[in-house]
C-alpha cells in the first residue's frame, strides 16, 4: 500500500513519513468509511463525549437531516492546505470527486506537504451497550478468577466476555479483535482452566514432555510474553507451563530437559524441530491455539505449520476429550487465507467466529500524521520529530521494512545523542535476548524495528 514509507509510532500519534504517493483509494475509503460509517450504531454508545459528529450516534454522518458543519472547530482530518480540512458532520454528495490532501503527491512540487487525522480526543471510551458480564457469568472458575484479581483484572474486556464461555465449552473458535483489547487472556484463562479440570480427572495422564494445551506464535517475543501471563496462573495453581523458543536450537535438543508441562508456549520452528526429533510428543494435546494466526497463515509460515497441524485430529463439536483436539485462532484482524488452507484440517462450518466492533478500523483516539519527503529529507524529518519525543518523553517506536534499514535507523539515533536499540529477525539470540523488554521497561525510550514488533506484543508500561 506504501511504497518507500517510514512509519514512527509514537505514544498516541503515528507518523508516515513518504517519500512517493499514498494510495489514494485508501485514503478515501479512510474519509468515507473511518469518518462517516465507522461502528455500528445498534451495538456502540460513546461515554464522555458529546456532540462528536452526531448527537445519537457519534460515528454515523447523515443519520439525521443537514447536520451542522462547524468549520471553527477542530477538523478530523487537518490538511497543510486549510481548504482541503474535513470537519465533524461535513459529507460528500453521490460522484462528487473527494477532495484529497494526498492527491498530487506523486508530483515533486507536493514535497513538504503533510495532513492529520484525529477522530476523537483523549477523552474517548467506548461503551457496549449489552450488559457487562462477569468472570462468574462467563463460567470462569474461583480459582482463576482470584488470580486474575491479584494483578488487577476484576472485570473482563468486551472480547473476553464474548469469547471465553465458547472456549470453556470447547468449540474451534476465532478470536479476531484489535491490538489490545485482552485476546491472550480470552482463550488462556478458559484452556488452563480446561487443562486443570483433564488433570483432576485423569490422574494416570502422563504429561513428560507432553503437554495437554499447546500455544503456538510466529516468534519468540510474543511466547515470551504470553509465557509471563501464563506464569500468573502456575505460581498459584497446579499448572506446569513452559516456554519453548528458538536461538541456540541445536544445544537446546542435545540438552532437552524432560519433565512435566500440561500448557506449552512455542515459536513455530523450534516447535517443530523438537516434535521431530521427538523430544516433545503431541499425544495428550486436547488443546491448540495459533496466536497471530494471520502471521502464521501467510507464505512464511504456512508450509510448515500445515505440516505440523496434520498430526491433530480436530473436534467438530462440541468438547470432548474422545473427539480429538480444540482449536483456537486469535488474531489482530480476519485472517483471509482460513478457508483455502484449513479445509482439510479443521471443519470451518463449525468454528465459532468471536469478534469485537472495533475490528479492522483505525483507532478514532490515536491521531495519524503523514508527510510528503524525498528520500534525503528522510532522516532529518526522523531526527526532528524523535528530538520532540525525547523531549516529552514519549516511547517510540520506528518500522522499517528493511534489515539494514532498522539498523542504520538505530546507529543514526545513537550518533544524534537519542538512546536507542534495535531488534529484529536476523539478529543473533544473544544480541536479541532481552532488548524489547529494554524497551518496555523504560531502560530506552526509541526502538528501530521491522514488523517483529509490529503485531501483538504488549507495549505498555507499568510504572
Amino acid at each position: 500500500m506504501f511504497k518507500s514509507c517510514l512509519p514512527v509510532s509514537i505514544q498516541g500519534t503515528n507518523f508516515l513519513l513518504s517519500a512517493t504517493s499514498i494510495n489514494s483509494v485508501w485514503v478515501t475509503r479512510l474519509k468515507s468509511s473511518v469518518v462517516t460509517k465507522t461502528f455500528n450504531p445498534s451495538q456502540t454508545k460513546f461515554a464522555n463525549v458529546t456532540n462528536i459528529l452526531t448527537e445519537e450516534n457519534p460515528f454515523i454522518i447523515g443519520r439525521h437531516e443537514k447536520p451542522k458543519v462547524d468549520r471553527t472547530a477542530e477538523p478530523i482530518i487537518k490538511c497543510k492546505r486549510a481548504e482541503l480540512n474535513h470537519y465533524r458532520n461535513q459529507k460528500y454528495e453521490d460522484l462528487t470527486k473527494i477532495p484529497l490532501a494526498s492527491k498530487g503527491w506523486r508530483r515533486t512540487a507536493s514535497k513538504g506537504d503533510h495532513f492529520s487525522i484525529l477522530i476523537h480526543t483523549k477523552d474517548f471510551e467506548v461503551v457496549s451497550d449489552k450488559e457487562p458480564l462477569t468472570f462468574r457469568d462467563a463460567k470462569l472458575d474461583e480459582a482463576l478468577i482470584n488470580v486474575l484479581a491479584k494483578h488487577g483484572i476484576t472485570e473482563p474486556s468486551e472480547i473476553q466476555s464474548r469469547a471465553i464461555p465458547h472456549v470453556l465449552e470447547g468449540k474451534n473458535c476465532l478470536i479476531a479483535a484489535e491490538t489490545g483489547c485482552g485476546k491472550t487472556l480470552a482463550y488462556l484463562a478458559p484452556i488452563i482452566q480446561q487443562i486443570l479440570h483433564l488433570k483432576r480427572t485423569s490422574k494416570e495422564l502422563d504429561t513428560i514432555n507432553a503437554p495437554i494445551g499447546l500455544i503456538i506464535t510466529p516468534g519468540r517475543d510474543l511466547a515470551e510474553q504470553i509465557y509471563e501471563v501464563a506464569s500468573w496462573f502456575s505460581s498459584e495453581l497446579d499448572l506446569d507451563v513452559q516456554v519453548l523458543t528458538g536461538g541456540r536450537g541445536k544445544k537446546k535438543m542435545l540438552n532437552a530437559k524432560f519433565e512435566p508441562v500440561d500448557l506449552m508456549i512455542s515459536s513455530l520452528g523450534i516447535l517443530s524441530k523438537f516434535t521431530t526429533t521427538r523430544i516433545c510428543s503431541m499425544r495428550n494435546i486436547r488443546h491448540v491455539i495459533l496466536d497471530e494466526a494471520d502471521t502464521l497463515l501467510d507464505d512464511s509460515f504456512n508450509e510448515l505449520l500445515l505440516y505440523f497441524l496434520r498430526r491433530f485430529q480436530f473436534t467438530s463439536s462440541s468438547y470432548r476429550k474422545d473427539l480429538g483436539s480444540q482449536m483456537v485462532f486469535a488474531s489482530a484482524t480476519m485472517p483471509t487465507s482460513l478457508s483455502q488452507l484449513l479445509i482439510d484440517t479443521v471443519d470451518l462450518e463449525n468454528v465459532e467466529q468471536i469478534t469485537t466492533r472495533g475490528l479492522h478500523f483505525v483507532m478514532p483516539h490515536v491521531k495519524q500524521t503523514f508527510y510528503r519527503t524525498n528520500k534525503s529529507d528522510k532522516p532529518s524529518h526522523l531526527l526532528k520529530i524523535a528530538k520532540e519525543a525525547q523531549q516529552r518523553k514519549l516511547p517510540t517506536i520506528i518500522f522499517s521494512n528493511k534489515t539494514p534499514a532498522c539498523d542504520w535507523i538505530n546507529i543514526f539515533l545513537n550518533d544524534n545523542g537519542i538512546k536507542c536499540v534495535n531488534l529484529h529477525g536476523d539478529m543473533p539470540a544473544e544480541l536479541r535476548n532481552g532488548r524489547f523488554k529494554m524497551f518496555q521497561d523504560g531502560e530506552v525510550n526509541f526502538i528501530s524495528t521491522t514488523d517483529l514488533c509490529a503485531r501483538g506484543l504488549d507495549t505498555r508500561r507499568f510504572y
